[in-house]
């Protein structure tokens, strides 16, 4: 079988090693705007193309005569890649434009949320004037401001050590109003975790739950970025977390996909991500993505114990309800080494040599190669993924590989450490009374 990937990042490398390692040896092919090596490696033959460039995206499909393709990325779902590639005979694992735009377009996927009474929304208004959403800032007190489009997970600001009072709030909303709408809604307080499922329209296949990490320097401060680093734990649930916190996070989602048909009247078939925050009164949506995380989707793929083509032909073909999925109970950490200065004024075009990194795994990310040399851009540039029993035993192995890691980078060393998933566990039961 030929499968076509879509994307160059790191999660799309992920992706790539899980088709390459399927027991029906497919021909695997991909389409990136830069060469990621990691994937170059895996694949007979790739093109170096903008992934929104449809028409070339369904040119170079059918010069390949590719059976499937797997849209890893948010732009091109956006721009209507899988709805090109199902016109042209070729299905996809990532939602059409029609079920996409609950990721790319924020203000609508609130909407949405409030017409079908999907739990776990927040107040919110969304606003096109400056006036208006001040008055909305000053009402709610406490609030979170999001521009309603793609921001590649840095756009969303928060009331606390992002937005230090009303006054910043206000100002940051009037600075996204001149760009487009903005949704503007009440703060969580609580703990951020990923919930990631395979949809086939109708079933869904849940992963282990991830907790992602944002802010760019150790202890949780510092701006936003698209995740430094990530863990999951030995089984479904997170260490703070209670076995109904992640079946009401899958209800919510369970709801979402049957009220994403009945909306649009049609079916999502792909990767669906909640972004929920945990609280004390249970799970609340930050929001849904078309697709796997980054650096999340690293933590879970390599956990897939069914063949990772036959669930694609499942999603694709709608029986994925009757596929056993199953997933080895093992605990991941996975960290980004990033350039030096990352994210407000990086490094880029510094070389990057990986020594022994153990029995980590290694992703290649935003990097370019050049030369039989890897070097770094302006965004995060490789992660490690440690596999172990527990989350304390794969966070040596994926610290041991960033320290075998050499050039100008930075990383965070907290993530996945006793102490942090601790802060987050008392965290919790200090909410929860």
């Amino acid at each position: 079988m030929k499968i076509l990937l879509i994307g160059g990042g790191g999660r799309e490398h992920a992706i790539a090693e899980g088709i390459k390692k399927s027991k029906h040896k497919p021909s695997l092919y991909a389409l990136m705007a830069r060469k990621n090596p990691g994937i170059a490696a895996l694949c007979e033959d790739f093109l170096l193309e903008k992934e929104t460039e449809i028409e070339k995206v369904v040119e170079y499909a059918k010069a390949k005569n590719i059976e499937m393709a797997f849209i890893g990325p948010e732009a091109p779902l956006a721009a209507g890649a899988a709805d090109a590639l199902w016109e042209a005979g070729i299905p996809v694992v990532g939602p059409k434009k029609a079920c996409a735009i609950i990721e790319f377009d924020k203000a609508w996927a609130r909407n949405f949320m409030k017409k079908y009474g999907i739990e776990g929304c927040p107040a919110y208004e969304v606003f096109t004037e400056e006036n208006p959403a001040h008055a909305f800032i000053e009402k709610l007190g406490d609030v979170a401001v999001k521009p309603s489009g793609l921001t590649g997970g840095k756009g969303v600001k928060v009331m606390g050590d992002q937005l230090p009072d009303l006054k910043a709030a206000k100002a940051y909303a009037s600075e996204l109003l001149e760009k487009g709408p903005v949704v503007i809604e009440e703060r969580f307080i609580g703990e951020e975790f990923t919930l990631q499922a395979f949809v086939d329209g109708k079933s869904l296949v849940f992963f282990p739950a991830v907790q992602d990490h944002k802010r760019a320097y150790e202890g949780d401060v510092g701006p936003n970025t698209g995740g430094m680093g990530s863990y999951s734990d030995a089984g479904e649930l997170l260490p703070f977390m209670l076995p109904d916190d992640l079946e009401k996070a899958k209800k919510i989602m369970k709801d979402t996909v049957k009220a994403l048909y009945e909306e649009t009247g049609t079916g999502y078939q792909g990767v669906l991500y909640g972004q929920f925050i945990l609280t004390a009164s249970g799970p609340k949506v930050v929001e849904f993505n078309a697709r796997f995380g980054d650096p999340e989707a690293m933590n879970v793929i390599p956990l897939i114990e069914t063949d990772f083509v036959e669930i694609m032909s499942a999603v694709v073909n709608g029986t994925l309800g009757d596929l056993p999925v199953s997933f080895s109970k093992k605990a991941t950490v996975c960290k980004y080494a990033v350039p030096a200065g990352y994210p407000d004024k990086p490094e880029k075009d510094s070389e990057v040599t990986v020594g022994d990194i153990g029995e980590a795994s290694i992703y290649y990310a935003s990097v370019y190669e050049k030369e039989g040399k890897i070097y770094t851009t302006t965004s995060r540039a490789i992660a490690v993924v440690g596999i172990a029993e527990t989350i304390a035993e794969a966070e040596k192995i994926a610290q041991n590989a960033l320290e075998n890691l050499h050039g100008k980078l930075f990383f965070r060393r907290d993530i996945g450490t006793a102490a942090l998933i601790q802060k987050r566990i008392d965290h919790m039961k200090e909410l929860r009374g």
